[in-house]
C-alpha cells in the first residue's frame, strides 16, 4: 500500500471553480493560513497570474502582499504558483526575460513550488520554464500533462511528453492535470501506469475535478498505478465542479489500506472554515455531481465554468448558457482541438458567445482567436477548419495583427513604464490597465482578519449604514443586545 500526500487547492482552484475566483481575498486567506500549515499538506495550490489580476481588478488588493503574508503564515508548507505557458497576467505572449523576472519576483515574495501547464502540452516550453525557475532559485517544479479527449490526444501523446519532461533535471515531478474531470477509471487504468513507467523514480501527481462524478473514483485507484500525491479541496470549496474533497478522499484511501500522514483535526478545521465562509457570504457549495456523457462535447473545465456563469450573468445572457456550451464544442473542433484550459478556454468561450449572439457565426472574431490562428500561442494540434481560417484571413484586423510587434525588450519596457518602479509594481503595470493598479494602490493595505461567524452581521450593518433615515438600530437575542444610536455613519454602540 502507498504513502499518499495531499496538495490543498481551495484557495486557488476551488475558489476559481465554484466562486468564479472572487470568493477569497487576503483576509479570508490569512485567517485560515495557520491551520492549513498544521495539516501537513505537501503544498498549497495558492495562486496564478490570473488570480493576481483578479485581486487587483475586483478586490483592489496587492497580490504580492498577499503572497508575502501567506508565505510568512505557512512556513512549513510550500505555496504553489500555476503557470500556463509563457504568459503573466496578460494574455499576451511574454518574452523569456519578462517571464524570468516574473518567476524571480514570485520566488522572492515566497512562492516555493511551481506547476507548469502549457496549454499546448508543449514539453519543450515546460522544460524551458523549469530551467528558468531553477536558475532564479525556485525550489520545486512539477510539470503537467494536461488531459483532454480529442482525436489526437491518445495515450501515446501523453507518454511521449512524459518521457521528455522526466528527462529534464529541472523537472522534479510530473502531474496529470485533468481540468475537466474527464479521465475515466478505464482510461486511467492504462494511461497512468504507462506514464509512470516512462518517468521512472520521479513522483507522479494527479489533479482532477468532480464535474461529472469521475475524479474521486479515479483517485481511489490512482495509488495502485503509481500516483503518490493527490490534489484536493476542502469543505464547501470542494466537490461539484471543483476538486475531490480532501476529508472524504483521505478517509476512503485509509479504508483501502493506504497511509496518509496528516493532522486530521486540522484538516477538519480547514473544511469547516471554507463551509462557514460559503454560508456567511452566500457562495455556492460544491455538491456531488452525476455522470453526464454530454459533457465530453465541450469539456469546459471546472475553473472556467464558474467564470463563464459570472460573465454571462454580467452581460444578462445567463439564459443562453446551454446554447453557448453547445457552440463551444463546435468551435473547439473548428479551431483544431485546442485543450480547453487557460487561455484557450477563454478564447473558445468568447468566440462561442459571439457566435450565439451575433448575426452569423464568426461574424466577429476576438483578437486572441486571431492571434491563435496566426500561431502566436504555438502551432495548433490540427489545421483549423478551412472555412474558418479563410474567414479570419479575410478580416482587416488579421492584417493588422500580422504586423503586431512582439513584447519589447525588458529594458525598453521598463523605460516606457517607469524605470524607478520596483519589480512588483513594474510587472503589474506592464500587464494591467494603469487605472486598476492606481485604484489598488489608493485602497491601501488589505484587511488581514476575517471571521465567517460575524461576517453576516458586519455585512448587514454596512448595508444599513447606507440608509440615512435610520436613527436607532437594535440587535437582540438571548444573552446579547446591541443598540446603535445616532446617524448611521456615526452609530454609537452599547452592548
Amino acid at each position: 500500500m502507498a504513502n499518499i500526500q495531499i496538495v490543498e487547492t481551495s484557495l486557488r482552484d476551488g475558489n476559481q471553480s465554484l466562486w468564479a475566483a472572487l470568493g477569497v481575498d487576503t483576509a479570508r486567506t490569512l485567517s485560515i493560513a495557520p491551520v492549513m500549515d498544521r495539516v501537513g499538506f505537501k503544498a498549497i495550490d495558492f495562486t496564478t497570474s490570473t488570480h493576481m489580476g483578479v485581486a487587483i481588478r475586483y478586490k483592489k488588493e496587492d497580490p504580492w502582499e498577499r503572497i508575502r503574508l501567506m508565505a510568512k503564515a505557512t512556513p512549513n508548507t510550500a505555496l504553489q504558483f500555476l503557470s500556463t505557458g509563457f504568459r503573466f497576467i496578460s494574455w499576451e505572449t511574454a518574452s523569456p526575460e519578462f517571464m524570468k523576472l516574473a518567476f524571480a519576483t514570485l520566488v522572492r515574495n515566497g512562492i516555493r513550488r511551481f506547476a507548469l501547464a502549457d496549454p499546448m502540452n508543449n514539453a519543450d516550453s515546460n522544460i524551458a520554464c523549469a530551467r528558468m525557475i531553477k536558475e532564479i532559485g525556485g525550489e520545486y517544479v512539477v510539470a503537467a500533462l494536461v488531459f483532454t479527449v480529442s482525436p489526437i490526444h491518445d495515450d501515446s501523446h501523453y507518454i511521449e511528453r512524459a518521457r521528455k519532461l522526466a528527462a529534464s533535471p529541472d523537472v522534479d515531478a510530473i502531474y496529470i492535470k485533468d481540468p475537466g474531470g474527464l479521465l475515466t477509471p478505464l482510461r486511467a487504468r492504462v494511461m497512468i501506469p504507462a506514464v509512470k513507467a516512462v518517468i521512472g523514480d520521479k513522483p507522479l501527481e494527479l489533479h482532477s475535478h468532480c464535474t461529472i462524478g469521475l475524479g474521486e473514483l479515479v483517485y481511489m485507484d490512482a495509488p495502485e498505478w503509481g500516483v503518490s500525491t493527490l490534489q484536493c479541496a476542502s469543505g464547501a470549496a470542494s466537490d461539484g465542479i471543483s476538486n475531490p474533497p480532501a476529508e472524504r478522499v483521505v478517509a476512503n484511501l485509509r479504508e483501502l489500506g493506504h497511509e496518509i500522514d496528516i493532522d486530521d483535526e486540522a484538516l477538519a478545521e480547514v473544511g469547516r472554515y471554507f463551509t462557514r465562509l460559503a454560508e456567511a457570504e452566500g457562495l455556492p457549495v460544491g455538491r456531488p455531481q452525476a455522470f453526464d456523457a454530454a459533457y465530453y462535447h465541450h469539456q469546459l473545465p471546472g475553473g472556467m465554468t464558474g467564470t463563464m456563469r459570472r460573465h454571462l450573468a454580467e452581460g444578462r445572457l445567463a439564459h443562453l448558457e446551454g446554447a453557448v456550451v453547445e457552440e463551444l464544442g463546435r468551435v473547439r473542433q473548428e479551431l483544431g482541438w485546442p485543450i480547453v484550459m487557460t487561455p484557450f478556454s477563454q478564447m473558445l468561450l468568447t468566440q462561442a458567445v459571439m457566435n450565439v449572439t451575433g448575426k452569423e457565426r464568426y461574424a466577429v472574431v476576438p483578437d486572441e482567436v486571431i492571434r491563435y490562428a496566426l500561431g502566436r500561442f504555438g502551432k495548433p494540434n490540427l489545421p483549423m477548419a478551412p472555412e474558418v481560417m479563410d474567414r479570419i484571413d479575410s478580416m482587416p484586423r488579421t492584417r493588422e495583427l500580422r504586423q503586431e510587434p512582439v513584447m519589447p525588450p525588458l529594458a525598453e519596457l521598463r523605460k516606457r513604464i517607469g524605470p524607478e518602479l520596483c519589480d512588483e509594481e513594474f510587472l503589474l503595470r506592464a500587464t494591467m490597465p494603469a487605472e486598476q493598479v492606481d485604484a489598488m494602490k489608493a485602497a491601501g493595505p488589505a484587511p488581514q482578519t476575517y471571521n465567517p461567524d460575524v461576517a453576516p452581521v458586519i455585512n448587514l450593518l454596512r448595508q444599513l449604514a447606507k440608509h440615512r433615515d435610520i436613527a436607532c438600530l437594535s440587535v437582540d437575542k438571548p444573552g446579547f443586545r446591541l443598540d446603535l444610536k445616532g446617524r448611521p455613519e456615526r452609530f454609537k454602540a452599547t452592548v
